[in-house]
């Protein structure tokens, strides 16, 4: 079947432009083609576009491809309009072509007790590295690659477990500023590795009298909801990675509520990272909370108990972490059952 394809695609040149830039391309392809051929169309139609010959991996949408990806799962899954991105837009030299060195580099952390195996092992990650969320937070973490081989490693009995583990945990950028996510076309799923890395670490952060008192001033700086209902309300609902999106949305629109849709509205937010890494943990918050407002909600349903009591309890700190007022009103989802009830 054929495909009348709009993308819009990435375009920066690091020796020649100032600001990466996108262009507008009409592409038809069939559906057995693959991603790699809607990039061939692209180069084909502009020659300044460029992308690698190995290792081909880039965002399409927002999601992590591989060039074998078929045309006909995309459209399927995406639909015709799509836009084109280097795996990590920051470290593009030239259009789809990035700097890469940060891959070896975190290799470099456990070389001294890696095997030749081991190594072959971590460059088959390559694309795990780089389809991590965290680096959308913290450029200079070390990547889940490197995680995994640590966890591969002792799993394998290595007898330098202690060294691994305090080889990996940078204090910013290390095991502790991973809550594990990623964002591949087709998904994978390693946190149970991750979660089982962590529980080998000791490290924590202890609290600082700013951090209690910017948390007792957290519930009064809070915008508190003061309406008996959500009729003509702009409505979202932060779902982290619980499976009640479309359960939260059905009731909201049943009560005569809008629901507003938001692209943070079911990645994590940073509830996993406190106490360990507080900066990223309330940078992540802030983002989804800002997310949702920059987005035209004017109520925030939180459906997990554990991420209400985070925004809540940090408050101050997650305003303060990204510099914004964040007027969002938020109820947990049992308050919002119960608001609901009365109606």
């Amino acid at each position: 079947m054929q495909h009348r394809l709009e993308v819009r695609a990435f375009f920066f040149n690091a020796k020649t432009d100032y600001l990466p830039y996108y262009k507008n391309f009409i592409i038809t392809l069939d559906g057995s083609k693959r991603a790699e051929d809607i990039l061939s169309e692209i180069q084909k139609q502009n020659d300044n576009f460029a992308y690698p010959n190995e290792k081909l991996i880039f965002k399409i949408n927002d999601l992590v491809v591989q060039g074998g990806q078929s045309v006909e799962s995309i459209v399927e899954r995406l639909g015709l309009e799509l836009q084109i991105d280097p795996i990590l837009s920051y470290r593009s030299n030239n259009c789809l072509i990035i700097n890469d060195d940060d891959f070896m580099k975190s290799f470099e952390l456990l070389a001294p007790y890696a095997t030749e195996v081991d190594k072959k092992y971590y460059e088959s990650l390559y694309s795990i590295h780089y389809a991590s969320e965290t680096f959308k937070f913290s450029h200079d973490y070390i990547g889940d690659a490197i995680l995994l081989l640590a966890y591969r490693m002792i799993e394998n009995g290595s007898e330098y477990k202690d060294e691994i583990i305090k080889a990996i945990s940078d204090e910013y950028d290390g095991l502790e500023a991973c809550e594990y996510e990623n964002n591949f076309f087709n998904p994978e799923y390693h946190t149970k590795a991750i979660e089982s890395l962590k529980g080998m670490n000791n490290f924590t952060i202890k609290s600082s009298i700013l951090d209690k008192f910017a948390q007792k001033l957290s519930q009064k700086a809070l915008t508190v909801f003061d309406k008996d209902s959500i009729e003509g309300l702009n409505v979202a609902c932060y779902a982290g990675n619980s499976e009640l999106l479309n359960v939260v949305s059905n009731k909201i629109e049943s009560n005569l509520g809008k629901v507003i849709n938001f692209s943070r509205e079911k990645r994590l937010a940073g509830t996993s990272l406190v106490g360990k890494q507080n900066s990223l943990a309330f940078l992540k918050a802030a983002k989804t909370l800002l997310d949702a407002l920059d987005s035209g909600a004017e109520l925030l349903i939180v459906v997990k108990d554990d991420d209400i009591e985070m925004f809540r309890t940090n408050f101050v700190s997650i305003e303060k972490r990204i510099g914004r007022d964040i007027t969002l009103p938020m109820l947990s989802y049992k308050e919002f059952n119960e608001l609901i009830s009365k109606n």
